[in-house]
């Protein structure tokens, strides 16, 4: 187990399950899963919180279980998924003109340009929740990933911005409070997912990532190791399931029982003479559900879902065969049997079921290998990015420092004390023993570090 790595928490707020999983990166670079609970969630439609009690309830039965599974946590912020009909998103251009450009291409220069696009006007009542690049551009050269380094006279990049309903955003906000918990980031949750199922090679072939929760369905689409396009499909599992419902005349608990055990996405693999006998209510005689009927309900939602993943890949010109990672499915929804067949169907792409194992540690609990948590495991992937992001601007920062008078060079624990060519002292950061006590210096801009001592007992 690597101690100086964070204790980082993911906190999925669905529209069927909240769920709360405590990880940690260990020295291969996987997660080691340190407490894990989850909840049904009774508070969330469609993945908007419409019911903000209802939600504090299941989020803190959810927290309950994680401490259950591992007394030793203490859990103060989080990071959360965001997602709902509200959520958009829309494409822009931002460019700087460097003051300084007889050095390199900075960290900081680039943090800026990303900033002021946080600027960009959108509609009264929507809230930026991101600002993701896309392709840089440095003077007259182009499609360039990572400017770090360049020179030159203007930097600039297109942005994927993703937006929200400042309601929407503002009622997850106050559910994790009265939670007793921060917010650290909101992610979008298509993103999370994509960071959890998705590896280097499908980045650079290009796919696209279906995410079927509850309530919505989460889209995101990458091609050529860029972010084109992220959707979120006001239809998912929980739509089936009241399909299912209505059209079989059963119960709501029934209709998602016979979908998670009998159902298929494709009609014509149901077997025509095979039947499911559910009791019948208050004195009813019992009721005969043929099993091609569930499927044909099943097929014609799901095949709805597929058009709008079809018709998104036809707005940014990539439904002709050009993603040639295909289509990666996951979520609580992905489980359905001979999905895979009609995803190909319908689409005209290949398809895999995404799961989340490639980034857990060997010794992970097999429930959080199903799609079900991608996007719970991939929010802590997300702060780990974050953690490395500012301890790469921090390590920048403070290479080289100017030493205050009366500072003594014995204070200096992790540093070493040199002069520059002109003869100037200056601190220059050695290889450090502990990262601990570096991070600390900045816990109000980092995730706090957990004591030594609670380490020990992890």
């Amino acid at each position: 187990m690597n101690n100086e790595q964070p204790i980082i928490v993911g906190l999925d707020i669905g529209t069927t399950k909240i769920a709360v999983i405590a990880g940690r990166k260990n020295d291969f670079g996987k997660l080691e899963i340190l407490g894990f609970g989850r909840a049904n969630s009774n508070g969330v439609k469609h993945g908007q919180v419409l019911n903000i009690d209802e939600t504090i309830k299941a989020v803190k039965q959810a927290l309950d279980a994680c401490y259950s599974s591992n007394p030793s946590l203490e859990i103060t912020e989080v990071y959360v998924g965001i997602a709902g009909h509200h959520i958009k998103s829309l494409q822009t251009r931002g460019d700087i003109v460097r003051q300084d450009t007889e050095n390199e291409i900075s960290q900081k220069e680039i943090d800026q340009l990303i900033a002021d696009q946080f600027k960009t006007y959108i509609p009264a009542g929507d809230q930026i929740i991101d600002v993701i690049p896309q392709e840089y551009t440095v003077d007259n050269f182009q499609n360039i990933q990572h400017p770090i380094g360049f020179s030159g006279v203007k930097v600039g990049a297109n942005f994927h911005i993703i937006t929200g309903d400042k309601n929407a955003i503002r009622n997850i906000k106050r559910s994790v409070e009265k939670s007793g918990l921060a917010t650290k980031d909101l992610v979008l949750q298509p993103l999370a997912s994509s960071a959890a199922v998705m590896a280097q090679e499908d980045l650079e072939a290009g796919v696209a990532i279906v995410d079927i929760g509850g309530g919505t369905t989460d889209l995101a689409i990458f091609y050529e190791g860029i972010l084109k396009h992220t959707a979120v499909i006001p239809f998912a599992g929980e739509n089936i399931t009241n399909d299912i419902k209505t059209g079989l005349g059963v119960l709501k608990t029934q209709a998602e029982q016979m979908k998670v055990q009998f159902g298929s996405a494709l009609a014509n693999e149901a077997k025509a003479n095979a039947y499911i006998t559910i009791p019948g209510l208050r004195g009813m005689p019992p009721k005969e559900i043929s099993v091609k009927n569930l499927a044909h309900i099943i097929q014609a939602r799901m095949s709805e879902i597929l058009d709008f993943v079809t018709y998104h890949l036809k707005q940014v010109g990539l439904d002709n065969k050009m993603l040639n990672g295909g289509i990666i499915l996951t979520g609580g929804g992905s489980q359905l049997k001979h999905l895979i067949q009609l995803t190909e169907y319908v689409t005209g792409l290949n398809a895999r079921i995404g799961l989340p194992n490639e980034h857990l540690a060997a010794n992970h609990i097999d429930e959080l290998a199903k799609p079900t948590y991608a996007t719970c495991l991939g929010l802590i992937l997300k702060g780990y990015d974050d953690f490395e992001h500012d301890r790469k601007k921090f390590e920048q920062d403070f290479k080289h420092v100017a030493v205050p008078e009366g500072l003594k060079a014995s204070d200096m624990q992790e540093e070493e004390l040199v002069e520059d060519d002109n003869g100037t002292t200056v601190v220059r950061t050695a290889p450090r023993k502990s990262m601990s006590s570096f991070w600390r210096k900045f816990q109000n801009s980092l995730i706090d570090i957990f004591k030594e001592e609670e380490d020990e007992k992890l």
